[in-house]
């Protein structure tokens, strides 16, 4: 006969829950299975499949509890019940499998529902097969269908959902809708259950009979237990996972800074080197200062920016090799660039190691500094010039200095030997000896000239000056001066400007460079003088306006860079002991910049040497201009009273005795004072010869005062070098020392 079964609602109630919260933990613990890779992902999809399928059968096995027949005693065979929680399980874990495979479509996810909804739906029968009770049981294949169907579609819908992007809000509108759908299966199954008792139960071989609350509220419990496990798992694995993926954008948010920054820098090349030292990245400053591209030098060596001096030396692997000693090295030198131009550079190889202190590779900074160089050599060559200038400066002003001094010292001797002469009686033998001493004063003389030429104190007189003319001049006493091994070769240019120069001085520093070429070629060659007006392709540091360079070239040794920069140091010549006296290029220097000009050389070893002086340009109906413009007044042949005036005992004593030996009247003066004091006191005196440089009052200034005091009184201005320029308001005679007795008459 029928027998109505009846259902426990808070049984029921907890069931609809089970299935929901299965349902929830079920798409979490997938959205972990998307959101990892590998071994993690399928742990995740089993997970899922034992939340999933293991809810499923808790619910039907607490809805089978909830459900009860009075008046019969249910019981379930413990195999059966068993498998019935296989099935859902495995056909889940299936269907997650199928669905997470690559390429998946709508029909895996069809198929893989279909299977998982039968078995599920093979679950519920297989539980309701596990019942043992004293009744028979038949089915309303109507609501078997409706419950099949709704297996598969609870099934597709949460395969679907499983592998969707989905929030919190939406899960848990998913799980409740599926919560009631997979109740909806078990109840729609169990509405077409029809249950018929007969006979006393037989509880035979592996019956199980309990109580269905208890065992309703373990199963339970047991259930949700497992899903809050698995729901906190998700939870810290959801936080690890968003901290991890935090580093990981930090990482390449850093990374990309990095990356824009080392592209950014153009000054610097900067990348990095394998452990071999070869070339692992690159960035723009790289590519800008050594010209290659990313593509071109990426997996080179270092090797290849280095010159071959420096890989015959082994430089690319010293540096590394120090690198990896010290940590850090760093160091200057020429690189070589794609267009094989070099560049001087600062390179730093760093060491890079990892946690462990292994070596991992270098990191190689380089920069451009060639132009830091450059600046460097040009503020060294300034700094020397200016050493050298300031050295010359000092060398002139001493050599003028002591030139003047003997310059007196000469007059005094030279007087004296004149005068010594006319009271000698007529012997050859002291003759010779007086004739030995005079030459030797004026070779003396001769070297002081120089010396004052060099120190630019020697009194010249500027001229339009034609230099072809001037050469021509010279010819024969030039090629008499060098011999007839050399030959000489002039070239001018037609309509060569004249140049302001003192003619006379010109001609020995023109005497002086063949001489020079001369000792320069001594198995013979050729020597060039030639002239031409300066143009834009000369290089010379001239003052400003428009110059003639005269210049001497010969075919001999040359000089090496040493003695080029020497070749115009007093006192400092290569011709030997005896030979020379290292005045004559530093005599011509001398001119030149007296003469506002210049004197530059050049040479080569093996190639010979060219010497240049600059002159300025002659105006056009440019006379001679000279300092003494004024005429020299002539002794006359009556007994004159003369007034000598000079700071040094030797030189006044020694004029005063060569104007007595002529008939004057010599009165002497110490000082430019003493000399208006004698004049304020004497009456008669018709003539003043002054030395210009002394203490106190300088000649010029002592002419100047005669002048107002004693107007009509002619003053003779007697000076070794020419320091008068900046008193030229007072145009006097010069008588130039050392002078002798005949240029005193």
């Amino acid at each position: 006969m029928p027998h109505p079964g009846t259902h426990d609602s808070a049984l029921v109630a907890i069931s609809i829950l089970i299935a929901a919260a299965a349902s929830y933990t079920a798409l979490d613990l997938a959205a972990r299975m998307r959101a990892t890779t590998g071994w993690p992902s399928r742990a995740w999809l089993a997970a899922a499949a034992v939340a999933m399928g293991g809810g499923i059968w808790s619910m039907h096995f607490v809805a089978m509890l909830a459900f009860s027949l009075p008046g019969l005693e249910v019981g379930y065979d413990l195999r059966l019940t068993l498998l019935s929680l296989m099935l859902p399980i495995t056909v889940t874990g299936l269907g997650f499998v199928v669905v997470n495979g690559p390429g998946a479509g709508p029909g895996a996810l069809c198929l893989s529902g279909l299977v998982m909804g039968l078995g599920i739906a093979g679950m519920h029968y297989t539980g309701m097969m596990a019942m043992r009770m004293p009744a028979d049981l038949r089915y309303n294949h109507f609501w078997v269908v409706i419950s099949i169907l709704i297996a598969i579609g609870a099934a597709i819908a949460a395969l679907w959902l499983a592998f969707q992007q989905t929030s919190v809000k939406l899960r848990l509108l998913a799980a409740a809708v599926m919560g009631f759908a997979v109740s909806g299966m078990h109840y729609g199954a169990m509405q077409g259950s029809a249950f018929s008792a007969h006979a006393p139960v037989d509880h035979a071989h592996s019956t199980v009979g309990v109580n269905q609350t208890y065992l309703a509220i373990w199963v339970t419990g047991t259930t949700f237990l497992i899903l809050v496990l698995a729901l906190t798992a998700a939870m810290f694995d959801r936080h690890l996972s968003e901290a991890s993926e935090h580093e990981a954008a930090a990482l390449r948010a850093s990374e990309e800074r990095f990356r824009l920054l080392l592209q950014g820098v153009r000054d610097y090349a900067i990348f990095m080197l394998d452990t071999e030292g070869r070339i692992a990245n690159w960035n723009a400053g790289a590519e800008c200062i050594k010209g290659y591209t990313a593509e071109e030098i990426v997996g080179s060596h270092l090797s290849r920016f280095y010159t071959p001096a420096d890989l015959q030396r082994g430089d690319p692997t010293m540096a590394l090799e120090t690198a990896a000693r010290e940590g850090r090295f760093e160091a200057e030198g020429w690189r070589v660039r794609k267009d094989g131009s070099r560049f001087w550079a600062n390179v730093v190889i760093d060491a890079i190691r990892n946690e462990h202190g292994l070596l991992v590779g270098y990191a190689k900074v380089t920069r451009d500094i060639t132009e830091r160089k450059q600046a460097q050599e040009a503020l060294d060559q300034a700094r020397e010039a200016l050493a050298q200038a300031q050295k010359m400066e000092a060398v002139g002003q001493l050599t003028g200095g002591v030139a003047h001094d003997f310059n007196n010292l000469l007059m005094a001797v030279l007087g004296s030997l004149e005068l010594l002469r006319k009271r000698l009686p007529d012997d050859p033998k002291l003759t010779r000896l007086l004739d030995n001493a005079v030459q030797g004063a004026q070779r003396g003389a001769a070297l002081t000239q120089r010396m004052l030429a060099f120190a630019r104190r020697q009194q010249l007189k500027p001229e339009a000056v034609d230099l072809p003319q001037l050469v021509q001049g010279m010819t024969d006493l030039l090629q008499s001066s060098i011999g007839p091994q050399i030959r000489i070769e002039t070239r001018f240019p037609l309509g060569l400007p004249r140049v302001l120069v003192d003619a006379h001085q010109c001609e020995l520093a023109l005497l002086n460079l063949t001489v020079n070429a001369r000792d320069a070629m001594p198995e013979g060659g050729t020597i060039t003088i030639a002239g031409r007006q300066a143009g834009e392709e000369d290089a010379v540091d001239l003052p400003e306006g428009r110059f003639i360079c005269l210049s001497v070239a010969d075919t001999g040794s040359g000089m090496d860079a040493a003695t080029l920069a020497r070749a115009q140091e007093p006192f400092f010549t290569t011709k030997g002991v005896g030979k020379g006296t290292g005045l004559g290029l530093p005599m011509v220097q001398g001119l030149a910049a007296q003469s506002q000009g210049l004197l530059t050389l050049r040479s080569q070893v093996g190639e010979g040497t060219t010497a240049e002086m600059w002159f300025p340009m002659a105006e056009a109906g440019a006379q001679a201009e000279t300092v003494n413009a004024a005429p020299s007044p002539r002794m006359s042949s009556r007994s004159l009273a003369v007034l000598v005036v000079d700071d040094d005992p030797l030189v006044l004593e020694n004029t005063a005795a060569m104007l007595e030996d002529l008939g004057h009247h010599a009165v002497e003066a110490r000082s430019g004072q003493d000399a208006l004091d004698l004049l304020d006191r004497t009456q008669g005196l018709d003539l003043v010869i002054t030395d210009h440089a002394m203490p106190g009052m300088t000649g010029t200034q002592l002419a100047k005062q005669i002048a107002c005091a004693h107007p009509g009184l002619p003053v003779i201005l007697a000076s070794g070098y020419a320091e008068v320029s900046s008193e030229r308001t007072l145009v006097l005679p010069r008588l130039s020392k050392p002078f002798d007795q005949g240029t005193l008459a």
